[in-house]
């Protein structure tokens, strides 16, 4: 079961990111707000939910949510940034969209940097831990792979309504047939064979 609250605060919110580890596409990041009483039979970590119950999911975290937001931080300023930064400036912009302000921030993972003077707590596995986390992962997952869907239309050879940009096979053997596009992220090692020297 995952737990309701961290600090105890009734405007706590959590916040997640997905795409980090992708070679193409924005990073996105979701902020929850979920009330006192919210509980879900199958809310966990999206990454333990299939896409259709990730899609069942997301308009009762919205339509439940006592306020949530969503942001996408795009490849051009991840490669200005690191991803790294680009994650954590994704979560910043999150919260920025809640139309209420929390009063105590829980972060997936282990890295963030101060928001405003409002407290917050790195939660390793958070998305596994606390409802809130849980929530805007899947936010953040589902408005990511929605996104993806849509510009694999462009690009239908790197099969991205499938990978969503990660770095599978397939992708890998587009990215070495048909090169990059504009939403590749250039600073990524996007072949295995980058770090060899032709001599």
């Amino acid at each position: 079961m995952l737990k309701q609250s961290y600090s105890g605060f009734s405007l706590e919110a959590g916040t997640d990111e997905a795409g980090r580890g992708c070679l193409s596409g924005p990073v996105v990041a979701a902020a929850v707000i979920l009330p006192k009483d919210f509980s879900h039979p199958f809310l966990t970590d999206s990454k333990q939910l299939s896409e259709k119950k990730r899609a069942q999911l997301k308009p009762i975290i919205e339509a439940n949510a006592l306020a949530f937001g969503v942001s996408f931080v795009w490849q051009d300023e991840i490669d200005k940034m690191n991803i790294l930064q680009a994650s954590i400036t994704a979560m910043h912009r999150s919260i920025d969209a809640l139309q209420t302000r929390p009063e105590f921030i829980i972060v997936d993972g282990n890295k963030f940097r101060n928001y405003h003077k409002i407290p917050h707590k790195t939660i390793v596995k958070g998305d596994a831990k606390y409802l809130s986390i849980a929530a805007a992962s899947v936010l953040a997952k589902t408005y990511r792979d929605a996104y993806m869907q849509g510009v694999h239309a462009e690009f239908p050879m790197y099969n991205w309504a499938k990978n969503k940009g990660y770095p599978t096979k397939e992708h890998r053997a587009a990215i070495r047939e048909f090169g990059v596009t504009e939403y590749h992220r250039k600073t990524f090692r996007l072949l295995p064979e980058q770090l060899k020297l032709e001599i």
